[in-house]
């Protein structure tokens, strides 16, 4: 679908120059590969997470994964895909899958900077934010999967299960 505004749009400032900023700010090892994408890595409560940002300034849109430090095993795969649906229903942004190369589970979310929109520092430091929480919040879920032998569902539950009060 095309805009007959388009002609008259300015280009939308690359959001990876402020993604680099955040990543010098909080000595995040980083890599830019290119004007168009960055890699970082992130360490979590659970493992190391690594982030890989692509910017595609004709369709202003960034897109970030953040690749979970986990191999799904072959066999394995058919369980994952059943946890992964389960946990992708509780997801309000993004979604988790499996890249296929590498196995890996990665959470992954693309934001629209479009019609002079601008990336701010608060917004990149949100979508990262967001990126992480999910994956602690479903890292031990999917390890239950992977390594315990649980059902998906039974594995959900043991991971979201929520302590109140104090023993």
């Amino acid at each position: 679908m095309t805009s007959l505004l388009s002609e008259f749009q300015t280009p939308t400032q690359n959001p990876l120059d402020m993604v680099e900023k955040i990543a010098v700010a909080n000595d995040w090892p980083f890599h830019r590969q290119s004007d168009d994408e960055l890699a970082a890595e992130i360490s979590g409560q659970w493992c190391h997470y690594k982030l890989w940002f692509a910017w595609h300034p004709e369709m202003g849109v960034l897109h970030l994964s953040c690749a979970l430090d986990m191999k799904v095993p072959t066999k394995k795969l058919q369980a994952f895909y059943h946890i992964l649906a389960i946990a992708n229903e509780k997801l309000w942004l993004g979604h988790f899958e499996v890249w296929p190369d590498e196995d890996l589970p990665v959470f992954r979310h693309a934001s629209l900077f479009r019609e002079g929109s601008m990336a701010s520092a608060s917004l990149i430091e949100d979508l990262v934010e967001i990126a992480l929480t999910e994956c602690e919040r479903f890292y031990p879920a999917f390890q239950f999967v992977l390594w315990g032998g649980k059902d998906p569902h039974e594995a959900i539950l043991a991971a979201m299960l929520e302590t109140e009060g104090e023993a």
